[in-house]
């Protein structure tokens, strides 16, 4: 690699911050490493205060002018976006593979469409927003989405793309300028979103990047007083720390944090699709926030439910993500893989039993642990109360609806849940008592941009999505215009 700029799979990236329109180097950076073979990516320069105080000002800076652009120009600028991930889609699949290990073939099909489709989305819902004018005695009341402001937008490292523009296109539809503090586990892909933005024409300022730690770069960011919006994808911590800065400068702050899904099976269910949906929760080699990792089934069919369950799971196969026939790869980072092991054997120890998997790929090495299912778990035991974030699940068994709905709620977590059930007024009985900020009935992972999105509890604060988005990323202004008073200019 050349001094600022490493290939990545034959795609040039620029390791350098993005501020102001302008690539900005640090005086030291940080190693981001392939979870594929854990070969050396990049040196990413590393950001902290001076950085984030560069940033913030030049947002601060392009907000004025960005606020007060029409919607249909902003909107246009958000499709020309879209348009450069389009014709870059191929290179931003190799890289976020390469980064962070993910399926080729998924970033392929899937995500990389999907960050095109949150900027035409959002470009397009703009131009729909608004609330019909209402009357309070004669009185005219108009509602209106202004511009909020400089936004810090914090995003984590298993969807790095495709998260971040869920946060990015309504921010910037909305008439904010942006500052994005990408994962450090895996920063290539903002970097070339922001080449993207640049050559689509979004006004420099507007748009900015800064990578580095979350210590460092993240707090100087989330503490600068001109931020008027943080939004925060990660864990229950670090959300802890981002809120009592957002406190200290009164600013609005989102959060979509970690999840203990369950997957209820009910002996009602067809028992085939709900295997599928239990072996797809290990997508990602388990690292979504969303997945239903807890499995409650009904003790009835517990026994065969496990026996379909291992079957299909010795169907995946586990290697290399660039391979096409590849389910599941690496875990993202080394510190990822021994927190993950460490749950496990915590919950083997006392008492668990490994149904399937247990412990890492030893065949291939590195960062791959093999998909695991655990029986045999209390449910006030860690391994059912904390998120794991890797491939493991647990399996618990219920005789009756309501101690299926006891054991789902029962957990800190709030952010989705998995039904599997053929009785449709069981389905809605159940679902209406669920804590939960998704429920999917008799499928998984359906993700419409229009429905509100976020958890309840230790899963989040705040909702993402349509109109949700927008009053998140403005203020929210009611005008009440008197039927009097008004002089006649002919």
């Amino acid at each position: 690699m050349t001094q600022h700029i490493a290939t990545v799979g034959g795609v040039a990236v620029d390791t350098r911050h993005w501020i102001g329109g302008e690539r900005v180097a640090s005086p030291t950076t940080f190693t981001d490493e392939s979870p594929i073979d854990g070969r050396v990516l990049a040196e990413i320069a590393r950001g902290g205060q001076a950085e984030a105080q560069a940033a913030a000002d030049k947002a601060a800076a392009a907000f004025p002018v960005w606020a007060a652009t029409p919607r249909a120009e902003r909107a246009r600028l958000l499709r020309a976006v879209a348009d450069g991930v389009e014709k870059r889609l191929d290179d931003l699949a190799i890289v976020e593979t390469s980064d962070n290990g993910a399926l080729l073939r998924s970033h392929r099909r899937g995500v990389m469409p999907r960050v095109a489709h949150n900027f035409r989305f959002f470009a397009d819902w703009l131009l729909e927003l608004a609330h019909e004018d209402f009357d309070t005695r004669g009185h005219t009341n108009r509602v209106s989405w202004n511009p909020a402001g400089p936004c810090v937008l914090i995003t984590p490292w298993n969807a790095p793309l495709m998260l971040a523009t869920w946060k990015i296109a309504p921010a910037l539809a909305a008439g904010n300028t942006v500052v994005l503090k990408p994962a450090e586990w895996s920063p290539l892909t903002a970097s070339l979103l922001a080449d993207i933005t640049a050559e689509a024409g979004v006004p420099a300022g507007v748009f900015n990047v800064v990578q580095g730690y979350g210590a460092e770069a993240g707090s100087a960011l989330v503490s600068h007083p001109g931020v008027r919006r943080i939004s925060f994808t990660g864990s229950v911590p670090t959300a802890k720390h981002i809120a009592g800065a957002a406190a200290a400068n009164l600013v609005p702050a989102s959060f979509e944090l970690g999840g203990k899904s369950p997957l209820l099976v009910f002996a009602d269910a067809d028992l085939d699709l709900a295997v599928d949906l239990a072996v797809e929760q290990y997508d990602n080699a388990g690292q979504v926030c969303l997945a239903a990792t807890r499995l409650l089934v009904e003790s009835s069919i517990s026994e065969e439910f496990v026996r379909r369950f291992t079957a299909k799971a010795a169907t995946l196969r586990q290697g290399d993500p660039r391979d096409e026939a590849t389910d599941i790869g690496p875990n993202i980072h080394a510190r990822q893989v021994d927190k993950i092991d460490g749950f496990v054997r915590r919950a083997l120890a006392t008492g668990a039993r490994a149904v399937i998997g247990g412990g890492p790929n030893t065949d291939l090495g590195g960062l791959y642990y093999r998909p695991t299912l655990l029986s045999g778990v209390a449910q006030d035991s860690e391994i059912v109360q904390e998120e794991v974030f890797g491939p493991v699940l647990t399996l618990q068994t219920f005789d009756t609806e309501e101690e299926a709905v006891r054991l789902a709620n029962d957990t800190p977590f709030g952010l989705a849940a998995t039904l599997a059930t053929g009785d449709r007024a069981r389905a809605e009985r159940v679902t209406s008592r669920l804590v939960a900020g998704t429920v999917w009935v008799n499928c998984f992972f359906v993700r419409d941009l229009r429905a509100p999105f976020g958890g309840s509890r230790q899963s989040g604060v705040g909702r993402e999505g349509g109109t949700w988005s927008f009053d998140f990323y403005c203020d929210l202004k009611n005008t009440v215009t008197a039927p009097k008073g008004w002089q006649d200019h002919g």
